[in-house]
Protein backbone atom coordinates (compact mmCIF):
# COMPACT_ATOMS: atom_id res chain seq x y z
CA UNK A 1 0.00 0.00 0.00
CA UNK A 2 1.21 3.09 -1.05
CA UNK A 3 0.35 6.67 0.81
CA UNK A 4 1.42 10.22 1.13
CA UNK A 5 4.18 11.29 4.06
CA UNK A 6 3.49 14.84 4.79
CA UNK A 7 6.24 16.41 6.42
CA UNK A 8 6.84 19.63 7.73
CA UNK A 9 10.39 21.71 8.39
CA UNK A 10 11.57 25.34 9.49
CA UNK A 11 14.51 26.92 8.54
CA UNK A 12 15.79 28.90 11.19
CA UNK A 13 18.59 31.47 10.22
CA UNK A 14 20.25 33.23 13.15
CA UNK A 15 22.05 36.83 12.60
CA UNK A 16 25.29 34.84 11.66
CA UNK A 17 23.84 34.17 8.22
CA UNK A 18 23.82 30.24 9.62
CA UNK A 19 21.06 27.93 9.46
CA UNK A 20 20.15 24.93 12.04
CA UNK A 21 20.59 21.66 11.22
CA UNK A 22 19.64 18.66 13.06
CA UNK A 23 21.61 15.08 12.95
CA UNK A 24 19.72 12.16 13.94
CA UNK A 25 20.04 8.72 14.44
CA UNK A 26 17.22 6.57 14.14
CA UNK A 27 16.40 2.87 12.91
CA UNK A 28 20.17 2.68 12.88
CA UNK A 29 20.32 5.09 10.41
CA UNK A 30 22.25 8.57 10.71
CA UNK A 31 21.05 11.47 8.80
CA UNK A 32 21.35 15.26 8.78
CA UNK A 33 17.96 17.53 8.11
CA UNK A 34 16.27 20.63 8.85
CA UNK A 35 13.81 20.33 12.28
CA UNK A 36 10.51 19.39 11.57
CA UNK A 37 9.37 16.23 10.86
CA UNK A 38 5.81 14.44 10.03
CA UNK A 39 2.26 15.84 9.89
CA UNK A 40 -0.15 14.22 12.38
CA UNK A 41 -4.08 13.29 11.52
CA UNK A 42 -5.59 16.27 12.21
CA UNK A 43 -3.22 19.37 12.24
CA UNK A 44 -2.49 21.95 9.70
CA UNK A 45 1.09 22.68 8.58
CA UNK A 46 1.84 25.63 10.92
CA UNK A 47 0.47 23.84 13.72
CA UNK A 48 2.62 20.78 12.97
CA UNK A 49 5.97 22.83 12.34
CA UNK A 50 4.85 24.55 16.08
CA UNK A 51 4.53 21.14 17.69
CA UNK A 52 7.98 19.37 16.37
CA UNK A 53 10.01 22.85 17.07
CA UNK A 54 9.00 22.36 20.59
CA UNK A 55 9.18 18.89 20.75
CA UNK A 56 12.63 18.68 19.07
CA UNK A 57 14.11 22.12 20.38
CA UNK A 58 11.63 23.34 23.02
CA UNK A 59 11.37 25.80 21.35
CA UNK A 60 8.46 28.31 20.44
CA UNK A 61 8.72 30.08 16.69
CA UNK A 62 7.26 32.40 14.54
CA UNK A 63 6.60 30.97 11.10
CA UNK A 64 7.54 34.40 8.47
CA UNK A 65 7.16 32.46 5.27
CA UNK A 66 6.37 29.56 2.67
CA UNK A 67 9.49 28.66 1.36
CA UNK A 68 9.72 24.84 -0.87
CA UNK A 69 6.76 22.39 -0.79
CA UNK A 70 8.50 19.35 -2.72
CA UNK A 71 7.68 19.14 -6.43
CA UNK A 72 9.32 16.35 -7.54
CA UNK A 73 8.75 12.44 -6.65
CA UNK A 74 10.69 11.38 -3.89
CA UNK A 75 9.99 7.69 -1.96
CA UNK A 76 10.68 7.70 1.97
CA UNK A 77 14.21 6.07 3.38
CA UNK A 78 11.79 4.36 5.70
CA UNK A 79 8.97 2.73 4.39
CA UNK A 80 6.64 2.62 1.25
CA UNK A 81 5.21 6.11 1.34
CA UNK A 82 5.63 9.10 -1.18
CA UNK A 83 7.03 12.39 0.82
CA UNK A 84 5.80 15.59 0.64
CA UNK A 85 7.72 18.05 2.71
CA UNK A 86 6.70 21.52 3.07
CA UNK A 87 9.98 24.42 4.37
CA UNK A 88 9.10 27.61 6.22
CA UNK A 89 10.99 30.06 7.47
CA UNK A 90 10.80 30.53 10.96
CA UNK A 91 12.08 32.94 14.18
CA UNK A 92 12.53 31.51 17.88
CA UNK A 93 10.36 33.99 19.98
CA UNK A 94 13.47 33.68 22.70
CA UNK A 95 17.24 32.37 22.57
CA UNK A 96 17.69 28.81 21.87
CA UNK A 97 17.99 26.93 24.94
CA UNK A 98 20.11 23.58 23.36
CA UNK A 99 23.40 22.84 23.03
CA UNK A 100 25.20 23.62 19.76
CA UNK A 101 27.61 21.36 18.26
CA UNK A 102 30.50 21.55 16.10
CA UNK A 103 30.86 18.34 14.20
CA UNK A 104 28.50 15.98 12.65
CA UNK A 105 26.89 13.77 14.48
CA UNK A 106 28.56 14.55 17.63
CA UNK A 107 25.75 12.65 19.71
CA UNK A 108 25.67 12.80 23.62
CA UNK A 109 24.63 9.35 25.52
CA UNK A 110 23.56 6.39 23.14
CA UNK A 111 20.12 4.82 22.61
CA UNK A 112 17.61 4.27 19.78
CA UNK A 113 16.76 7.90 18.97
CA UNK A 114 19.31 10.41 18.98
CA UNK A 115 19.25 13.90 18.29
CA UNK A 116 22.15 17.21 18.17
CA UNK A 117 21.60 20.59 16.47
CA UNK A 118 24.66 22.85 14.97
CA UNK A 119 24.53 25.90 13.45
CA UNK A 120 25.98 25.93 10.07
CA UNK A 121 26.93 29.24 7.92
CA UNK A 122 24.71 29.07 4.77
CA UNK A 123 27.44 29.72 2.52
CA UNK A 124 29.47 26.64 4.07
CA UNK A 125 26.08 24.42 4.13
CA UNK A 126 27.38 20.91 1.88
CA UNK A 127 25.11 18.70 0.14
CA UNK A 128 27.21 15.59 0.85
CA UNK A 129 26.18 16.78 4.70
CA UNK A 130 22.61 17.18 4.04
CA UNK A 131 20.57 13.83 3.95
CA UNK A 132 17.59 13.70 1.74
CA UNK A 133 16.57 14.73 -1.63
CA UNK A 134 14.48 17.24 -0.55
CA UNK A 135 16.08 18.80 2.04
CA UNK A 136 19.57 18.94 -1.06
CA UNK A 137 16.78 20.83 -2.86
CA UNK A 138 16.22 23.72 -0.21
CA UNK A 139 20.19 23.94 0.52
CA UNK A 140 20.82 24.61 -3.07
CA UNK A 141 17.49 26.99 -3.59
CA UNK A 142 18.99 28.74 0.37
CA UNK A 143 22.31 28.96 -0.85
CA UNK A 144 21.19 30.58 -3.91
CA UNK A 145 18.95 33.12 -2.79
CA UNK A 146 21.63 33.94 0.08
CA UNK A 147 24.35 34.51 -2.27
CA UNK A 148 22.02 36.67 -4.42
CA UNK A 149 20.90 38.84 -1.57
CA UNK A 150 24.94 39.25 -1.24
CA UNK A 151 24.85 37.92 2.32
Amino acid sequence: MSYFNIRVYGLLINQHGEVLVSDEQEYGMRFSKFPGGGLELGEGLIEGLKREFVEECQAEIEVLAHFYTTDFYERSSFNDSQVISVYYLVKEKAPLQLTFKTKIYDFDGDGELLQAFRWVKIKDLSLDEITFKTDKTVVSLLKNQWLANGE
